[in-house]
């Protein structure tokens, strides 16, 4: 296996026939947005602010699963390229005052088997290296992990940090209808933990969304604003209920979406076994060791509640140390993600600090300065 300097080093040269080259992104100086930096300041300090929650997406990869970026299709928008439309995001991150941004792909490839997987992950790995490479100081990024083969996963995620600079692994809330928690995946959750780096869980369409979808046809987008939210409340709630978090206690795990609709009714989660004992055999809250509550304050959760009242129910909930940003760009969720923090009564100057990027570069290993 090469070492991560020298897959970087030899990128240019050995990549140079694929269509990712040819662009911006492998010239000698990083691309730079045209407007003007916004610098966000708290209390007289400049505040580094780091998006945890932002999308891409690789052309070349998706052509191996039959996909093609720029059809219609939230999944194969052209602006996730970070070949054409690098310029656009970097001008966007400066407008609303993002300094970096960690990059990640929604799964579409659970389906997939072992070869065709392997193509895909190792593609889109290379891609996101040269992306980061590229502007260094504005991008990082999540290795992409073929789960629905969990020993292969273990392998990308490591050769994914220790080769390619990754920051961890972004991954979907179930994987072709099991569960996050099943042990068939303890190797995967195993290999984070050993490697100390983020889990970011990011809900997929395969998830709740089409098991559900009849229920949420129709107009609203429901597959999305209740389908998302939800397939992360199912998620984070195996991973408790059913012991992973207790079999490993070092995991990293951060949400999309604020955690789903699980930080907003947490205390149900704490009564339920004790309202139906026979449904939680082994103790007070089954076989786990501690109130379901108690794990959702050690996983980290995005921003994205949308109002002031929301963020400070969330900070309530789960504390302000627990918080990072989120805009999930390029969709146009919020273009005020920073202001959100800012603009939120009862935040102390620390808790914003944090929020905005603090905890998020200790997570990610970002020079906070």
């Amino acid at each position: 296996m090469s070492t991560r300097r020298e897959f970087l080093g030899s990128a240019a040269g050995t990549l140079a026939g694929l269509a990712f080259v040819g662009c911006d992104l492998l010239t000698s100086k990083p691309v730079r947005a045209q407007s003007r930096r916004r610098e966000v300041v708290v209390s007289g300090k400049r505040a580094k602010v780091v998006d945890i929650h932002a999308h891409c997406a690789v052309p070349e990869a998706l052509a191996l699963m039959g996909m093609k970026l720029g059809t219609p299709g939230p999944s194969t928008r052209s602006d996730l390229s970070m070949v054409t439309h690098v310029s656009e995001r970097l001008r966007a991150m400066d407008e609303q005052g993002i300094d970096v941004e960690c990059l990640s792909i929604n799964p579409y490839w659970y389906k997939a088997d072992r070869d065709l997987a392997h193509q895909i992950i190792r593609l889109q790995n290379e891609k996101l290296a040269e992306a980061c490479a590229a502007n260094p100081e504005r991008f990082v990024a999540f290795a992409t992990v073929a789960l629905q083969h969990p020993d292969l996963a273990a392998a990308q995620l490591e050769e994914g940090v220790k080769k390619y600079g990754m920051r961890g692994a972004a991954i979907g809330g179930s994987v072709n209808g099991e569960e996050l928690s099943d042990p068939k995946f303890h190797p995967f959750w195993a290999k984070a933990e050993q490697l100390g780096v983020v889990v970011f869980i990011h809900p997929q369409g395969t998830g709740a969304t089409s098991e559900l979808s009849a229920r949420l046809k129709g107009n609203g987008l429901l597959d999305n604003i209740i389908g998302y939210p939800l397939e992360t409340t199912i998620a984070l709630s195996h991973l408790i209920f059913e012991g992973t978090l207790d079999r490993f206690p070092g995991l990293k795990i951060c949400a999309a979406h604020s955690g789903g609709y699980l930080p907003s009714y947490a205390a149900r989660s704490d009564r339920g076994c004790l309202t139906q004992p026979a449904r939680c055999p082994g103790g007070d809250f089954g076989a786990i060791k501690r109130k379901p509550t108690e794990y959702l304050k050690q996983m980290y959760y995005d921003t994205m509640v949308f109002t002031p009242e929301g963020l400070r129910h969330l900070v309530a909930e789960m504390g302000a140390e627990r918080l990072v940003i989120g805009t999930d760009f390029p969709y146009p969720w919020t273009k005020t993600a920073v202001d959100h923090v800012l603009e939120t009564p009862g935040l102390t100057d620390a808790d914003r600090i944090a929020i905005l990027g603090g905890t998020a570069a200790k997570l990610l290993g970002i020079n906070p300065s």
